[in-house]
């Protein structure tokens, strides 16, 4: 819904199909997977854990001897199976997903609206020509007072005048035919900015015009042109671009030697010992040793080389940022495709102690928590994605920050269900309420007595 919300107004009145609408579905929903599988996984394993909890089952097996984690190892196992189902589905869907979706948005994108041309609204959507009708009939065929524009860029543009006629698609739906009756064609021929021109006036009972509709039509985009995205690469693909990348830095040293070092003179004498003389006392300062007659000159020279040079600099850092921004991109989609698997067992590790602590089944408390912390869990992905796209945090930190809180806060949950903890038990909360609330009365009255 989002994706369509963002883009409706690219795609209404184009025309689409029942096809074309239903491949925009299927590869919006396979994108939308590293997001809904996570929040799947966190919510069921609450809700399971959650009943067999609200039901005692965990306290029965707990009393046979069986610890949690024991209880929890094939569901564990489950989840890893699922992890790498995952990643396979991340490597090898999502990029081609991906690369249709930006194939078929585009050739949405650009295509022009279908046709339809209103009463009174001058239309100008077939290349050339501009329309008005006076008023169409409810069969949407028949039509009246008509006036065609000729747009053809040279003195005047033609005109056809008509009282009424026929508005039809032909049967292959390539043309837009219009049969007029009763009309008159205007025409003047001649060159621009000369006066001696000849106009033609054409009067007729029945004319015939056709329109040419292929450019409604929506064109075939080759998947190629969007091959080279990062998001459209298998991890494959992602190491060798990333290998690629990383040796371009000996380039830009070469650039910068190529680019920059000429504008330097004296850069050819520094593999000789003039570096290493001591430097002479002069008696004067050095823009006093300059004659007058050139120290302009020489003044203008420096202060356009130096131009030249910083430009230059300016020109390879630019480049540079740029190459380095790639190079994050790429390394960002590669940390992607295992993100989402260890994302799988963090949420699972999060929610199945969780279930067992809160002790709820259904979708009332569980759903509350399992959105509660899939916020917190994209919070931080977004947070750390954006942090490694602007070289703030290096990409592995960025991209594994969730994990990296999650998996704390997962341990923590596993040793608290254990322990049978009263985590989110509000009548612990309230005997610890009285406790206080007694002590400070009776600090207060030993106080004050």
């Amino acid at each position: 819904m989002q994706f369509f919300w963002l883009y409706i107004d690219d795609l209404v009145g184009k025309g689409l199909d029942l096809i074309v609408i239903l491949q925009l579905i299927v590869y919006v929903a396979a994108n939308v997977i590293p997001l809904a599988l996570p929040i799947a996984l966190l919510l069921s394993s609450i809700m399971t854990f959650g009943n067999l909890g609200e039901t005692f089952e965990i306290v029965a097996i707990k009393s046979a001897g069986i610890p949690l984690l024991r209880f929890m190892r094939p569901l564990l196992i489950v989840t890893f199976f699922i992890g790498g189902v995952a990643f396979l589905f991340s490597n090898n869907i999502i990029p081609v997903a991906q690369l249709k979706l930006a194939t078929i948005k585009y050739n949405i994108i650009v295509s022009k609206p279908s046709f339809d041309i209103k009463e009174g609204v001058f239309y100008d959507k077939i290349e050339g020509y501009v329309i008005k009708l006076g008023k169409k009939d409810k069969d949407d065929s028949t039509i009246h007072d008509i006036v065609i524009y000729e747009k053809n860029y040279n003195l005047q543009d033609n005109l056809l005048v008509a009282q009424d006629g026929i508005m039809r698609v032909t049967p292959d739906k390539q043309f837009l035919e219009f049969v007029l009756n009763n009309g008159v064609r205007y025409t003047e021929k001649g060159m621009r900015m000369n006066t001696n021109t000849e106009f033609v006036r054409l009067g007729f009972k029945r004319y015939s015009k056709l329109f040419d509709l292929k450019s409604f039509g929506l064109n075939k985009t080759s998947d190629s042109a969007f091959k080279y995205d990062p998001k459209m690469l298998s991890v494959r693909q992602l190491t060798s671009m990333i290998d690629s990348l990383h040796k371009e830095d000996s380039f830009y040293i070469k650039r910068y030697a190529m680019e920059v070092n000429p504008s330097f003179t004296f850069t050819k004498y520094a593999d000789t010992g003039w570096v290493k003389t001591k430097p002479v006392k002069a008696n004067k300062p050095f823009d006093a040793q300059i004659p007058d007659s050139i120290k302009r000159f020489i003044y203008e020279r420096s202060i356009g080389q130096i131009n030249n040079v910083k430009n230059s600099v300016v020109l390879i850092n630019d480049d540079y940022k740029h190459k380095q921004e790639t190079l994050r991109s790429h390394e960002i989609e590669w940390q992607r495709k295992f993100t989402l698997s260890v994302a799988c067992l963090v949420l699972f590790l999060i929610g199945a102690p969780l279930g067992a602590i809160i002790r709820k089944g259904g979708l009332g408390a569980p759903l509350v928590f399992a959105i509660a912390f899939f916020v917190v869990f994209y919070l931080l992905n977004t947070f750390g994605e954006r942090l490694a796209h602007e070289g703030v945090v290096s990409v592995f930190v960025g991209m594994w920050l969730s994990t990296i809180i999650l998996i704390p806060v997962g341990v923590f949950l596993t040793y608290k269900a254990m322990r049978d903890s009263q985590l989110f038990n509000q009548e612990a909360y309230y005997r610890i309420f009285t406790k206080v609330k007694k002590f400070v009365t009776t600090f207060r009255f030993s106080k004050y007595s």
